[in-house]
């Protein structure tokens, strides 16, 4: 059994198929997902689908991609966190590919974050690309370990990697690990600790091979899995459990015996 430890079923490539996309999930023995929250106005959204069916979960959070969004307090996030089934504060970081320029009010609202995170004793999604020194500045200036965390959708070095695991934080990658010109990652992915290793699709994102190029979905993540294990040298069902058990172990409002149910919603 495998789960997709984050997706973003909310979108409407998935949203507008959903029946379809949980039936894929079920015959691909993905049996759960986290649901993942990019911004407060599409937040409902977010939760609508995790209502929806068991197995599935949700963040709240606001991407550092979105700059002109309302603008997230500790108390928005906390309050928003005690719904029993939100299991983590996210997605938030530091993106300085995509924006340029003054970037300080996305560093101000990742320390908002990483507050809510504390006050609420839920675990961070971590969102970083291009700003590995003041990702993990500001995480240990904010005392990110307390509540630990993951560094999803990992495209960074192996120095990154265990300095984030030095830190509490989980690695998770993505259908990237796939990809023929991901070499380095792919090192990362060999020599990561298995207990500190989650797989994910970031759907409707970055579909993995033999996928690529096509709308990704939380169906396609035991190929995620697959080439984890080849890297390896291990069995997919090594991987499968490994990260089952680890996504459970970080969030731990999850419930492990909750599976998609029989029908679609």
């Amino acid at each position: 059994m495998y789960i997709d430890s984050h997706c973003h079923l909310d979108f409407p490539k998935l949203r507008d198929q959903l029946p379809e996309v949980l039936e894929r999930m079920r015959a691909s023995r993905v049996h759960q997902a986290l649901c993942i929250s990019v911004n407060l106005p599409d937040w409902p959204n977010v939760m609508a689908v995790a209502r929806s069916q068991p197995g599935l979960w949700a963040s709240v959070g606001v991407h550092p991609d979105y700059q002109d969004t309302l603008e997230p307090t500790v108390d928005d996030l906390v309050e928003r966190a005690a719904d029993p089934l939100v299991v983590a504060i996210g997605e938030t970081g530091l993106d300085y590919f995509r924006l340029t320029g003054n970037l300080e009010w996305q560093r101000d609202r990742f320390r908002t974050h990483i507050r809510a995170a504390r006050q609420a004793s839920l675990p961070l999604i971590v969102h970083t690309r291009e700003a590995r020194e003041d990702t993990l500045r500001i995480m240990r200036e904010e005392s990110a370990a307390d509540v630990g965390g993951v560094l999803h959708c990992f495209t960074e070095t192996q120095a990154m990697a265990e300095a984030a695991i030095e830190l509490n934080f989980y690695i998770s990658f993505s259908g990237i690990v796939t990809f023929k010109n991901a070499k380095e990652l792919q090192e990362v992915a060999a020599n990561l600790p298995l207990d500190r290793l989650l797989i994910e699709t970031d759907a409707p994102y970055l579909a993995p091979v033999p996928h690529r190029g096509k709308t990704n979905e939380p169906s396609f993540v035991p190929h995620v899995a697959a080439k984890i294990a080849e890297l390896r040298g291990i069995s997919v069902e090594e991987v499968a459990e490994a990260s089952t058990e680890n996504f459970h172990r970080l969030y731990k409002r999850t419930k492990p015996s909750e599976s998609l149910g029989e029908d679609a919603a």
